[in-house]
């Protein structure tokens, strides 16, 4: 593991740029996960013993549950990288060139932020309004949304919070929005920024961990 990168997640950092880069290792984390049962796809059993509640738990939770951590990976339906981005989601948020989308695990953490950034936006009045409310027996939190819009689009969560949670989205694997709320409910996502112009934006030593991948 990156000597730099240990500093960061153990002392925590200030700003967005930081996060990014405390994100990207050339093994995604594994020293940070243990596995309950011998199917390392049930990420229930995933325990998070430093990451915690923190920012970083939250997406790498989400990026376990998408695609198991794995930067490189396209789904069958044409979802891209660590937090499986549809190629609409990446155009929103600056990103045209999906081949350079897929080697740059830097700009893979800056288009979670941004477009977590940009959902909080978003979704601002719903968070306001919903966050420690009970609908469809899903305590709704701040985070749960988040990942809900990451998973269905944050049009997709207002109807769902906005009608008392009888219109709801699933995915093309049957994975629903109330899912999402529960399984994600509890992070600290206050790190995140709302930004309504959010783009993804690769901290300058992106190099160096371009470097460091390629050895």
């Amino acid at each position: 593991m990156p000597i730099l990168t240990g500093i960061f997640l153990l002392s925590g950092f200030s700003n967005k740029e930081e996060a990014i880069i405390a994100s990207v290792t050339t093994d995604n984390l594994p020293e940070y996960y243990s596995v309950k049962t011998e199917d390392s796809l049930l990420i229930d059993d995933v325990v998070y013993p430093v990451l915690k509640n923190s920012y970083l738990g939250f997406k790498e939770a989400i990026a376990f549950k998408e695609s198991g951590g794995d930067y490189n990976v396209i789904n069958q339906f044409g979802y891209l990288g660590k937090y499986q981005f549809g190629r609409g989601t990446l155009k929103l948020i600056g990103i045209y060139d999906t081949k350079d989308f897929l080697n740059n695990p830097a700009l893979q953490e800056a288009a979670f932020y941004a477009n977590a950034s940009r959902n909080k936006w978003i979704l601002r009045r719903d968070i306001k309004w919903y966050v420690g409310h009970t609908i469809g027996g899903v305590k709704i939190t701040e985070s749960g949304i988040l990942a809900a819009a990451h998973l269905a689009g944050p049009g997709s969560v207002k109807k769902f919070l906005r009608s008392g949670g009888t219109e709801t989205f699933s995915d093309a694997f049957g994975t629903s929005i109330k899912y999402y709320l529960k399984r994600f409910k509890g992070y600290d996502t206050s790190f995140i920024e709302p930004n309504r112009k959010a783009k993804a934006k690769v901290p300058q030593l992106n190099n160096y961990f371009t470097a460091l991948s390629e050895k």
